[in-house]
């Protein structure tokens, strides 16, 4: 996997003129981040050597290359789950490949549905912590290249960016909350049995990414910043059929706060 790895990272290197600080993978609904990087070069999944390729609607399957807030950033337009039938290397080989390329910050969105019952539609939650309930993606041998054997993940989100980001949506005067998130497999939204089950296990909010690409970032010591957007609510007497068009639709209404907090963050850096 390391020389994949490499041979992947040769390739972008030779497409862009920038040198990228900081990673941001854009969740479900969250690709109109795009529209406010100056950008320099865009490059197709289909491009890239052994690079998988997004098939969910909402996610356009593109790296973006430019500055953001006046810092060179790469942006992940689409994000790989394991419910699509990826290996977790491959969900996760994108960030390998971010290491690579001497980025040192990872940002990542998403859209998760909300088990705390103070939580409501449209919530903006800055995770704390994470549940895994997916495969660990550091499963088979290591590679010390990459990282150690055994990780600490006991700051696996980062309090100084947390710090930051409180500080920014205070001034913008946005609302936020905070929580932990937990990480099922998918594709199948929970059952109220399901919803209960994981809030009891201590999770505020529930979806079916970010926790292997976070892993993985630890991995190899590379600080993480997450936000979940509450597209729809978990919690007993609140839960309603829910579709993705209504999950993209609840995302959209908050993106523009969203989008103010993920740039002041950066600017920060």
């Amino acid at each position: 996997m390391l020389e994949k790895i490499k041979e992947t990272a040769r390739y972008i290197q030779t497409k862009i003129s920038v040198k990228p600080r900081v990673a941001i993978i854009l969740g479900s609904g969250l690709g109109d981040l795009a529209n406010d990087i100056e950008v320099s070069e865009k490059i197709l999944y289909s491009d890239i050597p052994n690079f998988p390729v997004s098939t969910i609607k909402g996610h356009k399957g593109q790296l973006i290359f430019g500055k953001l807030s006046g810092v060179d950033v790469v942006a992940m337009q689409g994000r790989f789950h394991y419910y699509e039938g990826y290996t977790m290397a491959e969900v996760t080989f994108p960030v390998r490949v971010f290491k690579q390329l001497g980025i040192e910050y990872l940002f990542v969105s998403n859209a998760s549905g909300g088990v705390n019952p103070d939580f409501e539609v449209g919530d903006i939650m800055f995770i704390t912590d994470h549940i895994n309930l997916l495969p660990n993606p550091l499963i088979g041998p290591n590679i010390d290249e990459l990282g150690p054997r055994f990780v600490d993940m006991s700051e696996a989100y980062d309090k100084h960016l947390l710090s930051i980001a409180t500080r920014v949506a205070r001034q913008h005067g946005i609302h936020y909350k905070t929580g932990v998130y937990a990480g099922t497999p998918g594709p199948t939204y929970e059952t109220p049995s399901e919803y209960y089950y994981i809030r009891t296990l201590g999770a505020d909010a529930v979806g079916m990414s970010t926790v292997p690409e976070v892993i993985v970032a630890r991995h190899m010591n590379m600080p993480v910043f997450a936000v979940s957007v509450i597209s729809d609510l978990g919690v007993k007497g609140k839960i309603i059929q829910i579709s993705h068009q209504e999950v993209l639709a609840a995302v959209e209404q908050v993106t523009p706060k969203l989008i103010t907090i993920i740039k002041d963050v950066i600017k920060s850096l």
